[in-house]
């Protein structure tokens, strides 16, 4: 008898490949981290801090005046005011995500996940005892409406959105989200869930948040990494805004899930802040992304439209008919490049003969990586 609660679940695909990357001494392209060095101001803050009384627990939603600093970045980014009451410190964006999943999902409820996802989206969802219901973005990896709205009925509870988004690097339209409002309008017992932990990385075309859209202020819960922003994947730090009912529900799951995040990391998160421009992050993120599509322009690669994050997708069809997974195999093993086969983020393993690289890399490994692709 198969005892397992998640039977289907395996080895996720980065964990996989980043293997296979480091069994090869592949330029690791796949996951996505930073390889270039921490903010040497935020190293200073965080010595600083670390000798003062630090080191005990923070306030169960997290340290307060950290949470006053996040509620004037909303405020000036989105123009949205908050009290600091809707805003609680998380454990990453992960356990964000999977605490509120675990706090506002029933058995038997349904949840709409866009395909390709991030694959912490499922895993939460099955260990509620619901239901998750996956659909295809469009060929644009933007959201296909028609499809949406008839997958919604009286039994949906959530529907997951990331925007800016993993793996395409698309951002959503301002008509996206007032189509969403419609949706919701008809289904007022359903709860959006937006995954917007890339929201200070977007180029020409401009994130669009859901601080923006009043209407979905009571029903909606935001996730946000500092990890992503900051280019500090290893603290697992971020950040979730909730109304007050809401978020009143999450609260039960999060005092027993991690009771209180880092307190270290907290305060020195929180003399930082002030010293910090959001802008700054963009344009690293958009010089980075430029230099490796420049690099690529002659390469038998397509490269797909980036309008945020920090990954790249890629076509390789003119290079190859081999599964997404078995060229990234080849790509390591004959190329010493590492990418992620798109599949992986899709339920039923759709084969697009895309890839995704990831930019968030210094200088020097986008331009030895390119060297090494424009050779295929």
């Amino acid at each position: 008898m198969n005892k397992s609660k998640l039977p289907g679940v395996g080895t996720s695909i980065f964990t996989v490949v980043s293997k296979m990357a480091k069994e090869h001494n592949a330029i690791n392209l796949a996951q996505g981290f930073p390889n270039f060095p921490v903010d040497s101001t935020l190293i200073n803050t965080i010595n600083e801090v670390s000798k003062k009384d630090t080191h005990q627990y923070c306030p169960m939603q997290g340290l307060e005046q950290l949470r006053e600093k996040i509620k004037h970045i909303i405020l000036n980014q989105y123009n949205r005011s908050l009290k600091v009451k809707n805003i609680l410190i998380t454990a990453g964006a992960t356990q964000g995500i999977y605490t509120c999943i675990q706090a506002l999902v029933k058995k038997e409820d349904e949840v709409i996940i866009l395909d390709p996802s991030y694959d912490c989206y499922e895993v939460p969802v099955l260990l509620c005892g619901a239901k998750p219901i996956r659909i295809k973005l469009n060929n644009s990896f933007l959201p296909d409406w028609d499809k949406i709205e008839e997958a919604f009925n009286s039994k949906t509870r959530m529907i997951i959105i990331n925007t800016p988004h993993n793996p395409s690097g698309r951002n959503w339209d301002l008509s996206d989200f007032e189509k969403l409002e419609e949706i919701m309008n008809k289904f007022p017992n359903s709860l959006v869930l937006s995954d917007e932990v890339y929201e200070f990385i977007s180029f020409e075309k401009k994130h669009i948040s859901v601080h923006q859209r009043k209407n979905l202020f009571e029903k909606c819960i935001s996730v946000s990494s500092f990890g992503k922003t900051l280019h500090i994947t290893g603290w697992k730090i971020g950040y979730l805004v909730a109304s007050d009912e809401i978020m009143k529900e999450i609260l039960k799951v999060h005092q027993y899930l991690v009771f209180a995040v880092n307190s270290v990391a907290q305060h020195a998160l929180n003399s930082y802040l002030k010293k910090i421009n959001t802008i700054d992050i963009k344009d690293m993120y958009q010089k980075k992304r430029d230099l490796f599509s420049s690099k690529m322009k002659n390469s038998r690669f397509s490269l797909m439209p980036c309008d945020g994050t920090y990954f790249q997708l890629a076509c390789y069809s003119k290079i190859s008919n081999e599964s997404d997974a078995k060229f990234v195999e080849y790509l390591i093993k004959e190329h010493n490049v590492a990418a992620i086969p798109v599949s992986g983020f899709y339920k039923n393993m759709d084969d697009q003969k895309m890839i995704r690289f990831c930019f968030a890399k210094d200088d020097a490994t986008l331009i030895n990586a390119t060297k090494l692709l424009c050779k295929i």
